[in-house]
């Protein structure tokens, strides 16, 4: 084993990396003999030298905060995940049918509303989201994709099992930072790519490019793609101009477009206006035409949605996606694959209850102190209730906004989230993780091997989020 591991103790969660101390899982056997005899100081260096990789290469992100918006390095650990390459093509099944079954019930919403008729999701959790959109009543989109870049979060319970604990369908983010912590691994620890079977996952940005080009409504050869972003301040614009470029496609703000009385979109350039087939757009919804939704919004352009319902211009991730992208809409999900694909689930949903359901309301103000709880809209890990963690006076908060909204409400048990070996202050202990792939839908379907694996960075801690405190690590697809 590897010296560093002498005092490594799993604690009783469910360990990727080892199913006891001294037995690494089967994915991660070449990883533990090629670090055969590996210090706890020699571990040290190489986050050192991963550290100095991402200040080199720039890597960073935005926190948002009362003193002003302030970039910090991205944080990263060292030591990988690992999970076998043949799980992981389950789970890709799995991926695959939640997101078909996802856009199908975005398409009925909009349109015939079978679901509704079925009485398989009640009409007033979906016409009461604020998110969604009646100005896409009656749109039908090509390839049926709404929702066309999906990021669903996995987590691994005590006993093993896979489960999504949400689908993030509006704007998800975090693929770069995938990317590039494969690059940093590259950087660090290059010899290990050599002796271990590593699925690539260099492959996402033609495979991004190759989704959204199928999305094009006018028949070109080599059709015009941008990524629309608010600008430099927003946190997550180091993605938008990291894809931009691995794609080489233009990155553009809402001031670099204009829809002309043709109702097509064009782009400013040196050489005059240029027609714009896709917009891969980083803006949330209530910004992306003042036309149509806020008045006062700069970030957008003014006509987009007309030209988009026009069939002009395909917009990626498409407006009122987002009505599938609620954490209430979540606990149906399940139903909607068997509605809509005639399938069984093949990746489950974590247990959930509805604060709208009268019966599941009344367990969960009963067991605030052993539940999640989560509103529908939040995003980034904020707004929770983790109640064995909290005070009476959260839980009391909780029970209060629970009884005045319970629309806004879901809760689920408290996970024994699995844990990975990762580098901390007191040697190499056990962080909870999370998983995020991200699924491409067009005219074919994609998932990317492995994902962002978020990590706990603070002992005990179940919040993965780089915004409040954690961070990542590479998820290696270990092929036997």
């Amino acid at each position: 084993m590897i010296n560093a591991f002498s005092n490594y103790t799993i604690n009783g969660f469910y360990d990727e990396s080892l199913e006891r101390a001294d037995k690494p899982r089967e994915a991660s056997v070449q990883l533990f003999q090629h670090y055969e005899g590996v210090s706890l100081k020699e571990f040290e260096e190489l986050q050192r030298n991963a550290n100095a990789t991402i200040a080199q290469m720039g890597i960073s992100f935005t926190v948002y905060s009362d003193k002003g918006n302030i970039d910090r390095l991205w944080p990263f650990d060292v030591f990988p995940r690992t999970i076998p390459a043949s799980e992981w093509k389950e789970v890709s099944k799995g991926l695959v049918q939640r997101l078909k079954a996802l856009n199908m019930f975005i398409e009925d919403v909009y349109n015939d509303q079978d679901i509704f008729k079925a009485g398989i999701i009640p009409e007033e959790v979906i016409l009461s989201s604020k998110d969604y959109r009646p100005e896409c009543k009656g749109m039908k989109l090509k390839h049926g994709s709404w929702a066309c870049i999906c990021g669903s979060d996995l987590v691994r319970g005590a006993d093993g099992t896979v489960y999504v604990l949400e689908d993030n369908l509006r704007v998800p983010s975090g693929v770069s930072y995938m990317l590039e912590n494969r690059a940093v691994m590259k950087q660090v620890m290059p010899e290990v790519f050599h002796d271990i079977n590593i699925m690539p996952i260099d492959d996402y940005p033609a495979n991004l490019l190759s989704m959204l080009s199928s999305l094009s409504p006018n028949e070109v050869e080599s059709p015009e793609v941008v990524v629309l972003t608010p600008g430099i301040f927003n946190s997550a614009y180091y993605e938008h101009a990291y894809l931009a470029h691995e794609m080489g496609a233009e990155l553009v703000e809402g001031s670099d477009l204009v829809v002309l009385d043709d109702d097509c979109v064009y782009m400013r350039n040196i050489d005059g206006l240029k027609k714009v087939d896709v917009i891969y757009r980083r803006i949330d919804d209530a910004f992306l035409d003042p036309e149509v939704f806020r008045e006062d919004s700069t970030l957008g352009v003014k006509g987009l949605i007309r030209a988009w319902r026009a069939g002009n211009v395909a917009i990626a991730n498409a407006p009122g996606c987002g009505v599938a992208d609620d954490k209430v809409v979540y606990s149906y999900v399940p139903d909607m694959i068997r509605f809509y694909l005639k399938e069984e689930p093949l990746v489950e949903n974590v247990p959930s209850y509805l604060c709208s359901v009268d019966e599941d309301r009344e367990y969960v103000l009963q067991h605030l102190n052993e539940l999640v709880v989560k509103p529908a809209n939040e995003s980034g890990g904020y707004g929770l209730l983790i109640g064995p963690k909290a005070s009476e006076e959260e839980i009391e908060q909780f029970r209060e906004l629970i009884i005045e909204n319970p629309r806004n409400y879901i809760a689920q048990p408290t996970l024994s989230l699995s844990t990975v070996p990762t580098l901390c202050e007191e040697g190499i202990e056990g962080r909870h993780v999370d998983l995020r792939p991200f699924i491409l839908q067009g005219k074919k379907s994609y998932v990317t091997a492995g994902g962002l694996t978020r990590v706990a960075l603070r002992k005990g801690s179940l919040v993965v989020n780089s915004s409040q405190g954690g961070g990542s690590k590479d998820t290696w697809i270990v092929e036997s």
